[in-house]
C-alpha cells in the first residue's frame, strides 16, 4: 500500500463552523488515503474535536514581525512540510496563497465559502484585485452559484468549480420522538412553539437580529414561544445578555455534534445572516422538513 498523500489546510479559523465541519467530514470519508495538517491563523482549533479517527495534526501559526510576515511564515511552512497539496480557505488564508504563488507551488486548491461582516454589504476593491492577480492560475472551489458568478465575473478567474454543499438527508429526517427527547434534555417546554437558529456565534450571522425579531413578533395569546440558539462562539455572552434584556424565553445549547434532534425539536428554523452562500444549516433544516424563515442572502 502506498503512503498516504499529505494535505496542508490553511484556515483563517478552524472553529466548528460550516466550511470547517464540511472539511472534517470529507477527511473522515477519505479515510487513510490522506494525512492532514491544519493551520488556523487565529489559533482557534475547535473543529479538531470533531475529527475523531482522522489523521490530523495541528501546526501553530507563528508569524514573525516585519513586512509580509504572514507570507514568509506560510513560505516556511511549505518548505518544511512539503505537502502533496495545499488547500487554502477564504480571504483570511491569503498569506498562504501569496506564498504559494511567489514560490511557484502549483499543487494548490483554494476554497471560497463567502464573506465575513466586513464584506457583507459590498466587496472591497483591494481584495478583488488581490484575488484576481494571485488566484488566476489556481483551481478554486465554491459552493454557490452566486459565488461562482463573482469569481468568474468580478475576480475574472478562469479555473472555478462549483461544488454545491450537501448533507445526508437521511441523517436529519424528522423524528418526533427525537425532538421530544431533545426538548426534555435541554429543558425546553414540551408545548412551546420553538424557533431555532444553528451556527457559529459570530457577528455576520446576526443572531442579535433573530432575538430582536423573535421578541417583537406578535405571538397569539395561546402560544408559548421559545427561542433555541444552537452553537457557540465569541458572541455568546453578548447574545445571552441581549436575550435577558429582551425578556425572551431562550435556550443556548452551546456546540453540539448531533443536530438531528435539534431540528426535530424546532417548529421553525431561522437564518438571520447578513451574508451566506449556501449554508449547511439551511440544508439540514430542509432535510428535517422544518419550515424556514431566512434573510435573502446567497443562493
Amino acid at each position: 500500500m502506498s503512503d498516504p498523500r499529505h494535505l496542508l489546510h490553511v484556515f483563517p479559523t478552524f472553529c466548528a463552523a460550516g466550511a470547517q465541519v464540511r472539511t472534517v467530514t470529507l477527511m473522515r470519508a477519505f479515510g487513510d488515503r490522506f494525512q492532514h495538517t491544519v493551520v488556523a491563523c487565529d489559533g482557534i482549533t475547535d473543529a479538531a474535536a470533531i475529527a475523531g479517527g482522522v489523521s490530523l495534526k495541528l501546526v501553530p501559526w507563528e508569524p514573525r514581525s516585519g513586512p509580509l510576515s504572514g507570507v514568509r511564515t506560510a513560505a516556511e511552512l511549505l518548505r518544511r512540510l512539503r505537502p502533496d497539496l495545499l488547500c487554502t480557505y477564504n480571504w483570511g488564508s491569503m498569506d498562504a496563497v501569496l506564498a504559494a504563488r511567489a514560490g511557484g507551488f502549483a499543487r494548490h486548491v483554494h476554497h471560497e465559502d463567502g464573506f465575513n461582516a466586513d464584506e457583507a454589504e459590498g466587496l472591497k476593491a483591494r481584495r478583488n484585485w488581490t484575488r484576481r492577480v494571485s488566484l488566476r492560475r489556481t483551481d478554486m472551489i465554491v459552493p454557490s452559484a452566486k459565488l461562482e458568478t463573482i469569481a468568474r465575473g468580478t475576480w475574472r478567474l478562469p479555473r472555478v468549480l462549483l461544488v454545491p454543499n450537501g448533507v445526508d438527508a437521511g441523517r436529519y429526517a424528522r423524528v418526533a420522538e427525537a425532538g421530544a427527547r431533545f426538548r426534555t434534555d435541554r429543558v425546553v417546554p414540551a408545548d412551546a412553539f420553538v424557533v431555532g437558529v444553528v451556527g457559529h456565534l459570530r457577528p455576520v450571522k446576526r443572531f442579535d437580529r433573530f432575538l430582536r425579531a423573535f421578541a417583537g413578533a406578535p405571538w397569539p395569546e395561546d402560544v408559548t414561544p421559545h427561542a433555541l440558539v444552537v452553537g457557540d462562539g465569541g458572541e455568546r455572552a453578548a447574545l445571552e445578555a441581549l436575550a435577558d434584556s429582551l425578556g425572551v424565553g431562550v435556550t443556548f445549547t452551546g456546540h453540539i455534534e448531533d443536530l438531528a434532534g435539534a431540528y426535530s425539536a424546532m417548529d421553525v428554523f431561522s437564518l438571520s445572516s447578513d451574508s451566506e452562500q449556501q449554508p449547511v444549516s439551511l440544508l439540514e433544516a430542509l432535510a428535517a422538513s422544518t419550515p424556514v424563515a431566512a434573510t435573502d442572502v446567497g443562493d
